[in-house]
């Protein structure tokens, strides 16, 4: 997250304006004429690719964010970004260093109010989770009431989004502590796995497949087996109970035109006969549209039944390892029964 925050006018001498120095013998510190300000306008640029949405993020005007943006280039000599089409800028070779630069020279500040904060009270500043589609909510619910008892100081600044996003994002600084399903592997991070969860089988009421008791794992490709779309790791889970699932030539035409949905689409679509589906077995207890609860029923799978582990990801160098800890706590303490919580090794 960018903290853009309008710049400061120093108390004291004017400072002078930006230009060459006034001897060749004086040189003026380029850590005075690039603010941080500067620096948050040009990190939001260059993720944006346009200024218009890189100044909505960080809550300033066009012309505010460009000024700042130009200065910054006018100070250090070099030009930043290029207008690639009406529409989109983009980095130049020789800004790429500098965009690089700036991004840890804003993470080392966030990382200065991180230190303050816990030096305070770790649990009394906002904690910044971000969870996988098919985690969040069914865990938010439970989860953020006992949260809440053991830490009422800290709020919880909540993102959703896809593994390889929400990575991106934990190792940028943006986010604190990442909820998602294992395996899962990254430099200078904490794992710790809080709870297996196992899969069930989702069948319409009078689907063939409803007057058993449990599933067979190659069942699955024998019926129109409803997906998520690609990117999402509890997709490529689910094809993996079913190796057969995972054959062109068996898919349905259901199973390509409705890649891209949520578990609730797929929910849905299952109760209006138009296929099976496979859930986590925590979006299957409870919080269903009474409209729908009749028309699905639940099965376990029969042998071999397949599970995700879910995990925290953290950053090692953060420094509320507490924060995640509370977090961990309640998440373990609120589970569905359907899960296992697991210990931190």
């Amino acid at each position: 997250m960018l903290f853009c925050r309008q710049p400061t006018r120093s108390v004291g001498a004017e400072r002078p304006e930006y230009g060459p120095p006034h001897s060749s013998t004086q040189k003026v510190p380029l850590l005075i004429m690039a603010s941080l300000t500067e620096l948050r306008y040009v990190v939001a640029v260059a993720r944006e690719r346009h200024f218009g949405r890189a100044a909505a993020r960080c809550f300033v005007s066009q012309p505010t964010l460009s000024v700042g943006v130009k200065r910054l280039e006018d100070s250090l000599g070099v030009q930043i970004f290029e207008r690639a089409s009406r529409s989109e800028v983009q980095v130049t070779p020789e800004g790429r260093g500098i965009v690089e630069q700036a991004e840890r020279v804003l993470a080392e500040m966030e990382r200065l109010e991180e230190l303050a904060h816990s030096r305070r009270d770790p649990l009394a500043a906002p904690l910044r989770v971000g969870l996988i589609h098919t985690v969040g909510p069914y865990l938010l619910p439970r989860l953020i009431g006992r949260l809440h008892e053991l830490a009422p100081r800290m709020s919880i600044e909540i993102t959703e989004g896809m593994t390889a996003d929400l990575a991106e994002q934990l190792e940028r600084g943006e986010l604190d502590v990442v909820v998602l399903s294992l395996p899962f592997d990254a430099p200078g991070m904490i794992i710790e796995p809080v709870y297996r969860e196992p899969f069930m089988v989702a069948v319409p009421a009078r689907h063939p497949l409803s007057a058993q008791e449990m599933v067979e794992p190659d069942q699955l490709a024998e019926h129109d087996l409803l997906l998520l779309g690609r990117g999402h790791c509890f997709r490529d889970q689910v094809l993996g109970v079913c190796p057969r699932c995972n054959d062109g030539r068996t898919f349905g035409r259901l199973q390509r035109t409705l890649e891209g949905g949520s578990l609730e689409t797929m929910r849905m679509m299952v109760a209006s006969g138009a296929g099976i589906t496979v859930l986590p077995c925590a979006s299957t207890e409870g919080g269903e549209a009474a409209g729908t609860r009749a028309l699905v029923r639940y099965l376990p799978f029969g042998r071999d039944v397949p599970t995700r582990d879910i995990a925290l990801a953290s950053r090692k160098r953060f420094t509320r390892p507490r924060a995640v800890e509370v977090l961990a706590r309640s998440i373990r303490e609120t589970l569905p029964a359907c899960c296992e919580p697991l210990s931190r090794e």
